[in-house]
This record gives C-alpha cells, sequence and structure tokens, in this order.
C-alpha cells in the first residue's frame, strides 16, 4: 500500500508512539496515510484505540520480524 509519510517508532514505549503519530497526523491532509514501524506489543491496541477515538482509519496493522506496521488514514 501507498502512504504519504512514515514515521518511524522502533524502541520506544507507550505513551510515546502514539504522541509521534499525533503529531505526524496533524501534519498530513485529510485522505493521506501515515505509515508507523513499532516494536513495542502493546502499540497494537494503542493505535485501536487512537483511531476510534480521533475518527481517523486504521487502514490494516501486522506484525513482522517483531516490528509491528500500521497504515493510518486521516479522516
Amino acid at each position: 500500500m501507498s502512504f504519504d509519510a512514515e514515521l518511524d517508532a522502533k524502541g520506544l514505549n507507550c505513551p510515546l508512539p502514539i504522541l509521534r503519530a499525533k503529531k505526524a497526523i496533524a501534519a498530513l491532509n485529510p485522505g493521506q496515510v501515515l505509515k508507523i514501524v513499532a516494536t513495542d506489543p502493546g502499540s497494537v491496541k494503542d493505535f485501536e484505540a487512537f483511531c476510534k477515538q480521533t475518527g481517523n482509519e486504521l487502514v490494516s496493522s501486522a506484525e513482522a520480524g517483531g516490528a509491528f506496521e500500521f497504515m493510518i488514514k486521516k479522516s
């Protein structure tokens, strides 16, 4: 999937991945997609809750090699 911006949140623990994602999404236009790569296992539930609270769309969530990848589309 294509994306407009990427955030490397590897090595960061809650709440830093969410806080940095919030800042990165704020810089995007509606409809643009932010790709986030994180290593905190708690980030899976955190990003699900973040999207519900903010109204942004969690397009995809996947794990590969101990890293979690999220695609969030700004509403």
